[in-house]
């Protein structure tokens, strides 16, 4: 039989909550050429130049605020996830070890095959925390693996998982959390802000944006919900050029000046809360949602460490190592 192991993998955060820790963060995202296509001789100025010096700053007052004990809350979450899979994987009776990586920062992809490698594996496991392919998140992470491996001279047997955007196992998870939200709150408005990707990025073929649409279809289904009473937007579009649309942040105001007065609003894209849940959706996407006339607006976390997304996880794991 062979030796396995499973690698989580998520985006990263920064190492602190200052300048220079989301400077570094930023540098290593950006500079990523399946993030930013543009030539080197245009965006390496721009990059080091105006955005790192300007945008590190505010980041870092962001980070700032949502700050946690044991770190950011995409990190926080992440050790909860990696320590909630392994306890359920061992439960199987699988005895898999279950290491966790970051595309850009650490733990990052080379970190986690080492400690793989000292146990022994030979066969591992990448499951990107994504539940939506795009070539902007989960490609990264296959190009990383393959920059680890280039110094390998026996490769291990390799299993990647691209998406999970229509596993029942998700959309019911997904359901669960709303249901559970609405039996507090009552239901209202059921927005799905998903992080956006430029607009020829999927002119390309990159599939991202009709997968989140499928996402959010089959979760609507399942909650019985009728047309006109959910929708589907785009969030944390960066710089001039056309994203996907409607953006997020539009449809906000656009929402709340067509009469809806309770907002229900969930990232479904994010497997843990981060950055751009926390702070752009909780706290930002609040204040434009009420200033534009509406007066009852609530986040519906992530799946985080949830009981019903690490089963999801776990048999994901248990599927492919079958």
């Amino acid at each position: 039989m062979p030796q396995r192991g499973v690698i989580l993998v998520n985006l990263g955060t920064p190492a602190s909550a200052t300048a220079q820790g989301v400077r570094d963060f930023l540098r290593a995202f950006l500079s990523d050429r399946r993030v930013v296509d543009v030539p080197r001789w245009l965006w390496w100025p721009l990059l080091h130049g105006v955005i790192l010096p300007l945008r590190s700053r505010r980041v870092a007052k962001a980070y700032a605020q949502i700050w946690q004990p044991g770190g950011s809350p995409l990190m926080v979450i992440s050790r909860q996830q990696q320590v909630a899979v392994q306890e359920a994987v061992q439960g199987l009776g699988y005895g898999v070890p279950v290491e966790l990586a970051m595309s850009y920062g650490e733990p990052s992809l080379g970190t986690a095959w080492s400690r793989l490698k000292a146990q022994g594996a030979d066969e591992v496991l990448i499951l990107p925390l994504y539940p939506q392919y795009s070539s902007t998140t989960t490609a990264p992470i296959f190009d990383a693996w393959a920059r680890v491996m280039a110094t390998e001279h026996r490769i291990p047997t390799t299993l990647f998982l691209d998406d999970y955007h229509d596993h029942p196992l998700y959309i019911a998870a997904l359901s669960q959390s709303i249901r559970q939200h609405w039996q507090e709150h009552g239901p209202g408005y059921l927005l799905f802000s998903f992080h956006g990707i430029p607009e020829r990025y999927a002119e390309r073929g990159d599939p991202y944006p009709q997968q989140c649409w499928t996402t959010a279809s089959l979760v609507a289904e399942q909650l019985a919900l009728e047309d006109g009473a959910w929708g589907v937007s785009f969030q944390s579009r960066f710089g001039r050029e056309p994203w996907v649309q409607p953006y997020t942040d539009e449809t906000l105001i656009q929402l709340a000046h067509s009469g809806r007065r309770q907002l229900d609003i969930i990232c479904p894209a994010f497997a843990a809360d981060c950055l751009e849940t926390l702070e752009e959706i909780a706290v930002e996407g609040k204040q434009s949602f009420l200033q534009a006339g509406g007066e009852r607006y609530h986040y519906i976390p992530a799946l985080n460490a949830e009981p019903a997304h690490v089963h999801l996880l776990t048999q994901l794991i248990a599927q492919r190592f079958a």
